[in-house]
């Protein structure tokens, strides 16, 4: 994944200072030039739809928690073929976030309490400072971890041969068989 801009192209900011009880509904549909820069980001040959539906809304005291999916399809280059391979992302969102200020957000990096992770659980709040946070960035780090970083073309497979020479074999068959000659 390349990192050229910091900022994400489904790029959302969220007010969080003063959510709704019941939440704030965040739906972030992409337009061609967003999905032309999803899949440069991603190193896809490109991103057909993509769609995140989230709500962001009060957690605890302080906190906010974001839950929804994200949504795309996607055509990836097949490793072995490099023929276009398609694939659908279904990815579910769920995160947590505590204000830099909270005493929940100081403990985790001044060492001042323990906490205990479970693999199995959900992560570790994570830390935000001010009163927003950046939603479709959010979305997006869930979309990337979602794509295939070994996509194969059904059928294709790497064979133990010496790549090298066999493909130069195959190359000369085929040109001995256009020429005419066996």
């Amino acid at each position: 994944m390349k990192h050229s801009d910091p900022r994400s192209p489904v790029s959302f900011v969220a007010n969080v200072g003063r959510l709704p009880q019941k939440g704030l509904p965040v739906v972030i549909e992409t337009d061609v030039a967003q999905r032309a820069a999803l899949a440069e980001e991603h190193e896809l040959l490109s991103v057909e739809k993509y769609r995140a539906d989230l709500l962001v809304a009060p957690w605890k005291r302080n906190g906010v928690k974001v839950t929804g999916r994200v949504e795309a399809d996607i055509t990836q280059a097949c490793i072995v073929t490099l023929d276009p391979v398609e694939a659908h992302i279904d990815e579910e969102i769920e995160a947590l976030f505590l204000p830099e200020a909270s005493k929940l957000g100081r403990q985790g990096f001044e060492g001042g309490g323990e906490i205990l992770l479970d693999a199995d659980g959900p992560d570790s709040p994570e830390t935000f400072s001010g009163d927003t946070i950046d939603v479709g960035a959010l979305a997006e780090q869930f979309f990337g971890l979602a794509i295939d970083p070994y996509p194969r073309k059904q059928g294709a497979s790497v064979e133990a041969k010496d790549e090298a020479g066999s493909a130069e074999n195959e190359f000369q068959q085929k040109l001995r068989s256009l020429l005419g000659k066996t």
